[in-house]
């Protein structure tokens, strides 16, 4: 995005043309809508996901579950603040330094991939759940271009933003649930002098 202003360049034409959204204002608006659809359906899996037969383990479970997907999601918008603070790029509009990376983009990331996660774990044809997983992609997207033409972000703002989503929920995810692959675990270890924290996982 770098070679040729190409970065800029793309902000601009957006911002000028809204050819999604018609205008700034309802890129703004859509922006809200998607980042908040995001959250909704991924709140969805977690109650829809199988968390056990008896009463007292579905209770534990769905609140480990829970727990879990909302450290990853705070995660995220912790490091998305850090990193705002941190970088201080203008924002296309001019309005403040915060452009990179994209609040709004990250949230959604994250929730549809925790999302995306969840259904895993539930039973249903593989035609629905990539129909399903298509839609997450489609909100996430939504939210970035939307952000773009409405002025506050720019392209690779938004393009890390649904790097840094996906990989902090992926990661958080599979290394305290991994309910779907089963190659990652955390583990944590008492020593004569502290601790040790061990991560191993198996890329594929």
């Amino acid at each position: 995005m770098q070679i040729d202003n190409l970065d800029e360049r793309t902000a601009d034409w957006a911002r000028e043309h809204t050819p999604i959204f018609g205008s700034q204002r309802n890129a703004e608006e859509w922006s809200d809508d998607l980042r908040t659809a995001s959250a909704l359906v991924h709140y969805a899996t977690i109650v829809a996901t199988p968390s056990g037969d008896e009463f007292g383990d579905w209770l534990v479970n769905k609140a480990k579950g829970t727990l879990v997907d909302v450290a990853a999601v705070s995660t995220t918008v912790a490091v998305t603040r850090a990193l705002k603070t941190s970088v201080g790029r203008e924002r296309p509009n001019g309005t403040d330094d915060e452009s990179f990376p994209s609040g709004h983009t990250s949230s959604s990331a994250v929730h549809t991939r925790l999302a995306s996660r969840n259904l895993r774990s539930i039973d249903m044809p593989a035609g629905a759940r990539r129909t399903l997983d298509i839609g997450l992609y489609a909100l996430t997207i939504g939210t970035s271009w939307s952000r773009i033409e409405a002025g506050w972000h720019f392209p690779a703002d938004t393009m890390f933003s649904m790097a840094l989503g996906n990989f902090i929920a992926s990661f958080v995810n599979d290394a305290f649930l991994g309910l779907d692959t089963g190659t990652a675990s955390l583990t944590l270890a008492t020593t004569p002098d502290g601790a040790i924290v061990q991560w191993r996982t198996r890329w594929r």
